[in-house]
């Protein structure tokens, strides 16, 4: 399918000269129009930029401390009962 028929929005650049011959020129050799291939790359760092956000890396130790006490949770101490009470009083079901 086309990427074309699937474009709805539009979006203005400015760059230098320079760099308009820069992003031509790697264009031609991934055989893409330029304005295929500013999206495919914004995409992809778009793409890494979201998922260095909204995934969570942790080592083997860190797992492991988790699901312990993700499996045996501690009792709540004075600051979560404080938490929870304050969330009570300021979120209304």
């Amino acid at each position: 399918m086309p990427r074309t028929a699937r474009r709805q929005e539009r979006i203005s650049l400015r760059i230098s000269p320079q760099s308009k011959r820069k992003l031509e020129r790697a264009a031609a050799y991934a055989e893409k129009t330029l304005t295929d291939f500013v999206i495919d790359v914004a995409l992809q760092r778009a793409d890494a930029v979201v998922r260095e956000q909204a995934v969570i890396t942790v080592t083997n130790d860190e797992w492991e401390r988790f699901h312990k006490l993700l499996l045996n949770p501690p009792k709540p101490n004075k600051r979560l009962r404080k938490a929870f009470a304050d969330h009570a009083r300021v979120v209304r079901s």
